[in-house]
């Protein structure tokens, strides 16, 4: 079986040692699975940054404003706030526990914008504590609880509204945001969404910043994002004609895909913020309006391929099935708990053994967790070395995104750690999670 390590999927520094070792930034696995315990999930910080700066430099032209926000939901802690922040990027925030890793990271909070299709009162009472840069409103409700507590305390709070565009991306459906038929966004076809920018007109204490439209994740190329910003320019055309506000900024949102396996083939970053940028223009000029700032929410197109996940091979059972063909289920030392995308979505993963170079025969195999769950898969179709073992490791390619955020404590099993690595040196990002810290939280035993 090849060992070779895919660029595309793998991190920027990845590579085989002489002895067949993967080492990530110039440490081997081996050590960071014997210093940290398995799983892990063992992140490139170079490339993290590295690709933050790409986001800024492609945005970044003569004739509009741009900004790019990290989108939090993929994968925060104070130190990844840090990395991007320091590299030019704001933080995309969508929740209150989101919010404060980003204010202890020392973040500014006019960088910040805050989304959440059900904020709380304390949630906005935050936000509007901290002087939040943007809040964005999901819900008529929303309008009006935001504009009470921005009008006591004495402010105007800038606001985004984000549309539903009845745009379809080309998708899983868990992970398309922009159909009319979900929980998220001011439908514009229904109407909500003018009854939004009257309702913030008329507030005393909200400002109308600017539009916002999500159309989806995993997302391949710019097609939807033409259809989206095609109905957002429209809808900033009618506020014009109806208001006579012209629209400041345009959150086209996020959803960049990456690869996970061979043949995914995302466009690199150059070629979509050229496409994304292209489409905005040409759609205001055909409706006579002003190209606004564009602000994107790069997350898992940042953090995806620089992480990846380590485990422990545990148990190998071989099952023969009705077609003559033998399945090898390979155990590991995690599985749903730490990687919950599988059972989610069918998402498709790379994986090889990490710990040595094998020169056994490729069978299909499947890789599964240890939890109480059949379908705790962690790469359903695989081809592995027939010469795998139990205490092998196994790495697992672009977890960097929605797997440690995702992760639970099923089965009671306590939460991986996640350090980086950096020129030859490991750092705690989170640490592993222990029995002790589970039972802290019972009652019972308090």
């Amino acid at each position: 079986m090849s060992s070779e390590l895919d660029p595309a999927i793998w991190p920027a520094s990845a590579t085989r040692n002489s002895a067949g070792e993967i080492t990530i930034a110039g440490l081997s696995v081996t050590e960071i699975a014997a210093e940290y315990g398995t799983p892990v999930f063992i992140f490139d910080e170079a490339d993290v940054r590295k690709r933050a700066r790409d986001y800024v430099a492609a945005f970044k032209v003569d004739d509009i404003e741009t900004s790019v926000h990290y989108a939090g939901k993929a994968f925060i802690t104070t130190k990844i706030a840090q990395w991007v922040n320091q590299e030019g990027l704001g933080i995309d925030v969508a929740s209150a526990g989101e919010l404060e890793v980003a204010l202890r990271a020392g973040i500014d909070p006019a960088q910040i914008v805050m989304h959440g299709n059900n904020k709380s009162v304390k949630d906005l009472e935050r936000a509007v504590e901290v002087g939040i840069g943007r809040v964005v409103i999901d819900s008529l409700i929303e309008i009006e609880r935001l504009n009470s507590i921005a009008s006591s305390a004495g402010i105007v709070q800038q606001v985004l509204l984000r549309l539903t565009v009845g745009v379809e991306a080309h998708t899983h459906e868990a992970i398309s945001t922009a159909h009319e038929d979900q929980k998220f966004g001011l439908s514009v076809a229904s109407g909500m969404a003018m009854a939004a920018v009257d309702n913030v007109m008329e507030s005393d204490a909200l400002s109308l910043a600017g539009l916002h439209s999500h159309i989806g994740s995993q997302i391949f190329d710019a097609s939807g994002f033409e259809l989206a910003t095609h109905r957002v320019v429209d809808f900033a055309a009618q506020i014009k004609q109806r208001h006579g506000l012209t629209v400041s900024e345009l959150d086209v949102g996020g959803g960049m895909g990456i690869a996970y396996v061979a043949g995914d083939d995302p466009l690199d970053v150059t070629t979509m913020a050229k496409s994304i940028l292209d489409i905005v223009r040409t759609e205001c000029a055909r409706v006579k309006i002003p190209v606004p700032k564009i602000s994107v929410e790069p997350g898992r197109a940042i953090i995806g391929n620089p992480g990846i996940t380590v485990y422990e091979v545990g148990t190998i059972k071989p099952v023969e099935l009705d077609s003559g063909i033998t399945r090898h289920y390979i155990s590991v030392d995690g599985g749903m708990s730490d990687n919950i995308r599988t059972a989610l979505y069918d998402a498709e993963y790379t994986t090889t053994i990490a710990n040595r170079v094998s020169t056994g025969m490729p069978v299909i195999s499947r890789v599964v967790g240890k939890h109480c769950e059949s379908g705790d898969i962690v790469v359903r179709d695989t081809q592995l070395p027939a010469d795998i073992r139990p205490g092998d490791l196994l790495a697992v390619a672009a977890t960097g995104a929605y797997c440690r955020s995702m992760a639970s404590n099923y089965n009671h099993i306590p939460r991986p750690a996640a350090v980086c690595v950096n020129e030859g040196k490991s750092q705690v990002l989170l640490r592993r999670e222990t029995i002790e810290d589970l039972l802290a939280l019972d009652g019972g035993l308090s």
